[in-house]
């Protein structure tokens, strides 16, 4: 029996980004989540690339270990809308365009090392530093 490859529907897809998003704006790496959650960072970059579908129990295994509620992974997503706007589903759900700023992990790297300074004062130098080498005046 010839077994059918899984289409990857847009809900799946936007859970996986948004699972890819939360552990990459809390520094963790794959491997480190796989352990957190019990099994293999392979099984993480595929729920990351959508080429596995999570099941309901994983999801709430990943929130945990994300330090996240389940409902984070549906941010962004279409609710009930009336049947009118269902053929404009797709465009209601948030998609990462390449040039992005805030759908690259560099940006997010920079916002939890930023967050991460130990002081206000630092993060203030930092942001004078960003604003002086974009030629921003205060």
């Amino acid at each position: 029996m010839t077994r059918k490859p899984r289409i990857i529907n847009e809900v799946d897809h936007h859970i996986a980004q948004r699972l890819q998003l939360r552990r990459v704006m809390l520094g963790m790496s794959q491997s480190d989540l796989a352990n957190r959650c019990g099994i293999s960072f392979q099984q993480i970059q595929k729920y990351e690339t959508a080429g596995n579908r999570i099941p309901a129990a994983r999801l709430f295994d990943l929130s945990q270990a994300l330090e996240t509620p389940v409902a984070f992974f549906f941010l962004g997503l279409p609710g009930n809308f009336p049947p009118e706007t269902k053929s404009n589903r797709s465009m209601h759900v948030s998609e990462q365009k390449e040039n992005d700023p805030l759908s690259k992990n560099e940006t997010l790297r920079l916002i939890n090392l930023y967050w991460n300074l130990p002081s206000k004062s630092q993060r203030n130098m930092v942001m004078k530093m960003l604003k002086s080498l974009n030629g921003i005046q205060d």
